[in-house]
C-alpha cells in the first residue's frame, strides 16, 4: 500500500474557484497532491461571498482551463450546481451527481470516481449516500465532518476527513505534529480539506505555505490524491 509506506497525506478542496491556481502552485512547490471537487454546471461563473465580514471572490475557472489547471492533481465531482442533496428527489440526486461526474470525466480526460458532497452541515444522509453508491459511478465521497484521526475510513461513501484547515487551524497543526512523529504498522491517513477562497478571508496564504513546507518532504510519508489514498 502507498509504495510500501504506512503513512499518507492528502488534501481536498471544493468549488473549483480561481484561488485554486495559487494553492496548486504551493502544492506543486512542495510535492504535495490534492483532489479538487468541481461543479461542472457552474464553471466560468463569477460571484462574491461574505465570510467573517470579509468579501471574497468566488469565481469559478472556465471549462476550457480545467484540464491544464489541475493536471498534476485529481479532479472529482461536487454536483452540477451545488444543491442541498437531501432536499432533492432520488432522480434529481442521480442527475446532479452523475451528470457532473461524466462532464468532468470528459474535461479531465480520465474517469472521475471521487466526490465531495456540496454544502456545509447536513449535506448528506443515508438515502443520499445509498443513491450515490448504487446509482452513480462514484467510488468515494467526502463529507464535511472531521474525524480528528488518521484511520482509513471504513465507509468510503460517507468518509470523514481528518480536519478542516480554516475552522480548525490549531487542531490541524496539532494533528500534523502528531502525524509526523507517528510510528505505525497500520496504514494511517492525514486528510485535510477546505476551500481555497478561505485563505483570502484572513490572508492565511503564507501561513498555509509554511504548513505545507512542514508536512512535506518526508521519506516515510506518501503524498497523494484522494483517489490514490483510498482506491
Amino acid at each position: 500500500m502507498w509504495n510500501g509506506m504506512k503513512k499518507a497525506v492528502t488534501f481536498s478542496y471544493d468549488d473549483g474557484v480561481t484561488q485554486d491556481r495559487r494553492l496548486i502552485k504551493i502544492f506543486d512547490k512542495y510535492g504535495l497532491k490534492a483532489t479538487f471537487n468541481l461543479n461542472s454546471g457552474l464553471l466560468g461563473t463569477a460571484n462574491l461571498l461574505i465570510r467573517e465580514d470579509v468579501t471574497v471572490s468566488h469565481c469559478k475557472s472556465r471549462a476550457c482551463e480545467v484540464k491544464e489547471i489541475y493536471k498534476n492533481h485529481e479532479i472529482a465531482a461536487h454536483t452540477l450546481t451545488h444543491p442541498s442533496l437531501p432536499r432533492l428527489s432520488d432522480e434529481e440526486i442521480v442527475e446532479q451527481v452523475e451528470k457532473d461526474r461524466l462532464a468532468l470525466s470528459e474535461l479531465a480526460g480520465y474517469e472521475v470516481l471521487g466526490m465531495a458532497y456540496p454544502g456545509g452541515g447536513p449535506n448528506c444522509d443515508e438515502r443520499v449516500a445509498d443513491i450515490v453508491k448504487n446509482r452513480t459511478g462514484i467510488k468515494y465521497a467526502r463529507t464535511v465532518y472531521s474525524s480528528h484521526s488518521f484511520g482509513i475510513p471504513e465507509n468510503l461513501i460517507m468518509l470523514k476527513p481528518t480536519v478542516h484547515h480554516h475552522t480548525e487551524w490549531d487542531e490541524m497543526l496539532r494533528l500534523a505534529k502528531e502525524f509526523i512523529s507517528l510510528e505505525t504498522d497500520e496504514p494511517e491517513l492525514f486528510y485535510i480539506w477546505g476551500h481555497s477562497y478561505e485563505f483570502d478571508i484572513r490572508d492565511d496564504w503564507d501561513r498555509f505555505e509554511e504548513f505545507c513546507r512542514f508536512i512535506s518532504g518526508r521519506s516515510d510519508i506518501y503524498y497523494c490524491t484522494n483517489r490514490e489514498a483510498l482506491l
